[in-house]
This record gives structure tokens, sequence and C-alpha cells, in this order.
């Protein structure tokens, strides 16, 4: 069950970071066109996704590993950081930042509920 969760949750965020990674290039376009200097959302956006799709990938690839798994989840809690952090004119990194922490946290409980397996 944990597998296949942590498969759809991979997937789920490499289609994300298509869309994140659109709305960050159109803040910064807002940003650039009213001369805001002093915003760094759209940025912050684009460093997020780039983690996020990194968490997705390592989720993906090491779906039956507690230590994949863990690894994931620290970057999508990273990700979470960052998003809290820099939040701007970009209001929606809110909804992504609460998001990626609710895949970390699945990541991370899902690892450390998975037993050992033997072959």
């Amino acid at each position: 069950m944990i597998k296949s969760t942590k498969t759809i949750i991979g997937i789920f965020s490499m289609f994300l970071f298509m869309i994140i990674m659109f709305q960050s290039c159109g803040v910064r376009l807002v940003n650039v066109l009213s001369e805001n200097t002093e915003d760094t959302s759209g940025s912050a956006c684009a460093i997020f996704a780039i983690i996020f799709l990194i968490a997705g990938i390592i989720g993906v690839v090491t779906r039956k590993s507690k230590s994949g798994g863990i690894t994931a989840g620290i970057f999508y809690l990273i990700s979470t950081v960052i998003g809290f952090t820099n939040t701007g004119t970009f209001e929606d990194l809110v909804f992504w930042s609460v998001l990626s922490l609710c895949f970390g946290v699945t990541f991370i409980v899902g690892s450390c509920l998975m037993k050992k397996e033997t072959s």
C-alpha cells in the first residue's frame, strides 16, 4: 500500500512541477513588468518547484526503500520551508507549500512504518 502511494505522489509531483514552474514564470514576468525588484517569490517558487521535482523522482525511484522514502520526505520538507519563507506576491506558494508538507509527512511516516522485507 505504501509503495503504490509513494509512486502516485511521486508521479503527481512531477506533473505539478510543470504547473508550478509555469506559475513561477508568470509571477516573475509580472514582477519585471511592474518593476518590482524587491519581490523574490517568483524565483523562490522556481527553486521550490525544482526541489519538489527532485523529491518526486526520488520517491518514485526508491519506493521500496525506507531510507529513500525518508530522503524524499526531507526534500519535500525543504521545499516547504522555502515556500513558506518566500511568499510574496505569489500567494499560491502557500498552497504548494502545504501540499509539499503533506507529501513529506506521508513519505516519512510511511517509510518509518514499512515492514522490513525478507528475500
